[in-house]
């Protein structure tokens, strides 16, 4: 594992020899921390599990981490994509949506004479919302220096526009 580590490393008694970093079928992986020795660490990683908004900076709503799978197969039909995967935080509000295969991550050997690929590379984007995190969103209250509400508008469906019968109202 490159670019993150497991909280626990489970039963690995079956495995004779080198160890594996984790044994759990489904293990709890989090980001290592800035800073990581350069031998731990993978492009977009090591961030301390802190993550910008897409909106806020692209760059650094991105992390990534890299695994082997010792008894997954030799090929990309045996390798199943990981399912359930969920995105932990401090509060609710975050949903993941599936595994998408993207093109297969590629590598510079060591000497930088030779590239070799991943088995498989997939994608899995996980998303905020407000509506989730909390019961009652936050809405917008527009003040304005002058006391004229169309210097400052809120945007439209600022607390989710959840009220069916009266569309502008939040509940």
């Amino acid at each position: 594992m490159v670019g993150s580590q497991t909280t626990e490393q489970g039963d690995c008694s079956k495995f004779k020899g080198a160890r594996p970093h984790c044994c759990k079928k489904d293990p709890t992986v989090v980001d290592l921390l800035p800073g990581a020795p350069y031998n731990q660490q993978i492009a977009n990683c090591c961030k301390g599990g802190v993550l910008s908004s897409w909106a806020q900076d692209p760059s650094n709503a991105v992390s990534s981490f890299q695994l082997i799978v010792g008894s997954a197969g030799t090929t990309n039909k045996t390798v199943k994509l990981p399912k359930n995967f969920t995105l932990k935080s401090p509060g609710p509000g975050y949903t993941c949506g599936p595994a998408k295969i993207v093109r297969p991550t590629q590598f510079l050997t060591s000497d930088k004479r030779r590239v070799t690929q991943a088995l498989m590379t997939w994608n899995i984007t996980c998303t905020y919302s407000q509506l989730l995190a909390q019961r009652t969103p936050t809405c917008c209250v527009s003040l304005s220096s002058f006391y004229n509400d169309t210097i400052v508008k809120c945007p439209t469906c600022t607390c989710g526009c959840q009220n069916k019968t009266q569309p502008d109202s939040c509940v």
